[in-house]
């Protein structure tokens, strides 16, 4: 059974009630939901911090513990070079993951410090970016066995 780890960060603990225009209803105990319906096969770790701290302590420790991880950094995903430093160490596939279409926002948002050590990025597809971004972790993983 292969090992994700989905990781979120600062402000996601507020999906469905913050900026639905943005980011839709769907609460984050929806998207778990989603996830663990979407891929039986998999065992699923879900982890969400509002502290850069916690989220590396979760990526150092995804590297015994997980196959893969898909992040999705919220707003660290522009200003963390520490989350891009910790993804590159553990030597594990990361996919990059946002609700909303970054590139068609803001353009401070259109800068990723993850998407250089990810094996790819997600964005746009609200609730659905991460079945997505499972989809295409569990892929990767299995072509590299």
């Amino acid at each position: 059974m292969t090992r994700v780890l989905i990781l979120n960060g600062p402000n996601l603990n507020l999906l469905g009630t913050r900026q639905p225009e943005v980011y839709g209803t769907t609460t984050l105990s929806d998207i778990e939901t989603m996830c663990r319906e979407h891929a039986p096969v998999a065992e699923i770790t879900f982890v969400q911090s509002n502290h850069e701290g916690a989220l590396i302590d979760a990526i150092h420790a995804a590297k015994t513990a997980q196959d893969g991880i898909i992040l999705n950094a919220g707003a660290y995903t522009h200003t963390s070079v520490a989350l891009h430093d910790a993804i590159a160490s553990v030597e594990l596939p990361c996919v990059e993951v946002h609700l909303s279409n970054i590139h068609a926002r803001e353009p401070f948002r259109h800068h990723s410090y993850i998407a250089p050590v990810a094996v790819g990025q997600i964005a746009g597809f609200g609730a659905q970016s991460y079945l997505l971004a499972l989809d295409a972790l569990l892929a990767h993983v299995k072509g590299s066995k």
